[in-house]
């Protein structure tokens, strides 16, 4: 029998009792691993155990399979009907909503973003999400197609089977919601990973996901560690799908796993160098706020995070100046505290390798647990804190003159996941969010999302795309079905 976590809050933003258990969640119950091995989760405010939970191994990976194959053979799949995957969809969004403060607070403790962001943010859409895809699930059709009056054609989008599914750590609860909203709206079983460093939000919506009344083996949550729980889970025989959310260097093994194993359909939403386009004739007090939410928002841990600042040089020193104002008056502390922006990194590895950048760009020439936000100025295309990804509340500010140039800088990356303009002449907006080799482009905002918008990279910042109807396509196979009505042989 697994072991149980519990907490008491009394914090100025949040107070109460959270309790539920900790161990792998296959088939309906929670259970040990194989192998009875735990990870340590470990609390980024103070680096202090938070709790242990269980380990999921490769044969772990495997029960949890085979419990979501008979899920999908009996109960779900094929024999749940569009309106039962919505009733519980639906009935599982509002559960959301009565342990949303609670789901925020799980999340602020574990992640060490701040408690407030947790609520209106991470929580709020989560539940969005799952009542969007709520709404989707009796809405699974194909079309009939004409081919001549003897004959029928029609298509059907039918589920793929066993999911494996992936998610980071920065977005814990967001981007389970994220990937569970399509699967089950379309039919598939789950067999679901969090990151080692923050799993326990997703371990505390299993005992949600078992009161709204989904079937046992439906959902499976395991807890694991990339090179073994996740390489198990991606290279699985009897999973037809992965979708992975995290670095391109992973997505990258994931891949060639999916490739060597089954040739499983697979779906990457990977890192991201985000430019952000700053004309002079911007309204400058609204693209100075949208700019440092773009880079600062989430400790800089974001993967749409618009970390390459371009700003025109008729406005150059004067957005500068505002900017790192505003950066300096980011308050960054506790998450549980009143009137805190920013909370610490998620972890020492994080934080080692956000300060490794920042001494690189010191060291390039560039001037400029708990990182301050941080702008360089005076970079070059070549310096790494320009080409690759930190993910943490790093900045470089760079001058422009001509919009074909900075066009062409934006372009300069391996990645291609966002990007943003910022100006009032709306020709100049449109043109320049075209040429952009992005998958979403903001025009005079940042990092807004919507669970009806996809969300997704060019280049190697991943393959198909997250949230809106276009994620439904991911989880499901086409089958086109022939009836002849009267050819003859």
């Amino acid at each position: 029998m697994s072991s149980t976590f519990t907490k008491v809050f009394d914090t100025p933003v949040f107070k109460g009792k959270i309790s539920f258990p900790t161990g792998l969640y296959i088939g309906g119950e929670f259970v040990k691993g194989e192998k009875g091995t735990t990870i340590d989760v470990i609390n980024p405010t103070n680096g202090e155990l938070i709790t242990k939970v269980d380990e999921a191994l490769d044969a772990d990976i495997d029960k949890a399979v085979k419990a979501a194959q008979k899920a999908f053979d009996t109960t779900w799949g094929l024999n749940a009907s569009g309106a039962q995957r919505a009733a519980l969809l639906n009935k599982l969004g509002l559960l959301m909503d009565k342990y949303h403060d609670e789901l925020a607070a799980i999340e602020a403790l574990d992640n060490g973003k701040t408690f407030g962001w947790a609520k209106g943010t991470d929580t709020a859409f989560a539940i969005q999400t799952i009542k969007y895809y709520a709404g989707w699930a009796d809405k699974i059709s194909g079309q009939v197609i004409e081919t001549d009056e003897n004959k029928l054609c029609y298509t059907r989008h039918e589920p793929m089977g066993v999911v494996g599914q992936i998610v980071p750590w920065n977005f814990p609860l967001l981007l389970l919601s994220w990937k569970i909203g399509p699967a089950l709206a379309t039919g598939n079983c789950i067999v679901l990973k969090p990151s080692e460093f923050t799993p326990l939000t997703a371990i505390r919506m299993c005992s949600i996901i078992e009161e709204a009344g989904f079937p046992k083996g439906v959902v499976n949550i395991v807890t694991g560690y990339g090179p073994t729980a996740g390489a198990a889970l991606s290279s699985h025989m009897n999973v037809e799908k992965i979708a992975f959310t995290g670095s391109t260097l992973v997505g990258r093994k994931v891949m060639e796993a999916a490739s060597k194993s089954n040739l499983k359909a697979v779906t990457l939403e990977l890192g991201g160098k985000s430019p952000s386009i700053i004309y002079d004739d911007c309204d400058l007090e609204q693209a100075v706020n949208w700019a440092s939410h773009g880079i600062f928002w989430n400790h800089g841990q974001a993967c749409c995070a618009g970390s390459r600042i371009f700003v025109q040089a008729g406005i150059y020193d004067e957005f500068l100046a505002r900017f790192v104002a505003r950066a300096k008056n980011i308050k960054v502390g506790d998450p549980f505290a009143e009137d805190i922006d920013q909370g610490p990194q998620v972890s020492q590895q994080q934080y080692d390798r956000i300060m490794s950048y920042i001494a690189s760009g010191k060291e390039q020439g560039a001037t400029g647990y708990f990182i301050q936000p941080t702008v360089f100025t005076g970079t070059t295309p070549d310096m790494k804190i320009v080409q690759e990804e930190i993910f943490g509340p790093v900045g470089v500010v760079i001058k422009f003159t001509d919009q074909d140039d900075v066009i062409k800088q934006a372009n300069d990356t391996i990645y291609g996941l966002a990007s943003s303009v910022f100006t009032q002449d709306i020709n100049r907006a449109l043109e320049t969010a075209h040429k952009l080799k992005a998958g979403t482009a903001w025009i005079n905002c940042h990092n807004q999302l919507h669970a009806n918008v996809p969300f997704g990279g060019f280049k190697q910042s991943g393959i198909g795309r997250e949230l809106g109807e276009y994620a439904l396509h991911n989880y499901t196979n086409t089958k086109a079905v022939h009836v002849n009505l009267g050819h003859k042989m």
